[in-house]
């Protein structure tokens, strides 16, 4: 497992609909190794933090084995590291086989995995086309967040080790699949509700959505 790109890029502003909207998901791959602190690699910024950003959603990172499945699907588009607007470009970590509280070591850092990204308009600005929105959250390829348990250098070809676990029960993909597709899941909705590295968010969502299905 490791790191195939680093991606960063500051809030700019771009023109979508008849509207001007600032947005930070246009990354570009960085050659030399760059800080990574509490909220945001050095040189990277989000626009809107009340959905993007904040501690539970410090690093995004998307595995580079499902550039090929949008290759396919989005046939003459260029897909440049970093086009989903990720930090890291990763190899050998897929959603299905990690979990939500898994530690990984990459560079000086230690990161934590909590949650899948859930897919705004900003990706229909980045693609020019609203429909990637839905089609992204339909692929099941969401990528995930990572929280920074500790600050440091990382850098492009860095390895990513495996070196906690808080349980192996709820993966990433599983809460994709109980945001959109299985939502009437009452074991896994009252398990991922005791997961405690869940973000707060996340468990009241579910647990709602448990409330729903049980009144």
């Amino acid at each position: 497992m490791k790191i195939l790109s680093v991606n960063v890029g500051l809030p700019k502003e771009v023109s979508w609909q008849g509207k001007l909207v600032t947005t930070g998901i246009f990354k570009e791959p960085v050659n030399t190794p760059v800080m990574l602190r509490a909220l945001n690699l050095d040189g990277d910024q989000q626009a809107d933090l009340t959905v993007h950003g904040g501690v539970t959603k410090a690093v995004y990172a998307y595995p580079s084995e499902h550039y090929g499945y949008w290759r396919t699907e989005l046939p003459g588009v260029d897909l440049p590291w970093g086009m989903f607007g990720e930090n890291f470009t990763t190899e050998g970590l897929l959603e299905e086989a990690i979990y939500i509280g898994d530690r990984f070591g990459i560079g000086e850092t230690e990161l934590m995995v909590t949650e899948p990204r859930m897919p705004c308009y900003k990706l229909g600005i980045k693609f020019g086309r609203p429909d990637i929105i839905k089609r992204f959250l339909a692929s099941r390829r969401t990528g995930f967040y990572f929280a920074v348990v500790r600050e440091g250098i990382v850098g492009t070809g860095d390895a990513i080790k495996l070196i906690g676990q808080e349980q192996q029960e709820t993966s990433v993909a599983d809460i994709t699949r109980l945001y959109a597709f299985e939502k009437d899941d009452l074991k896994s909705l009252r398990r991922a509700i005791k997961v405690e590295a869940l973000p707060e968010s996340w468990k009241g969502y579910f647990q709602h959505q448990l409330e729903k299905q049980l009144s």
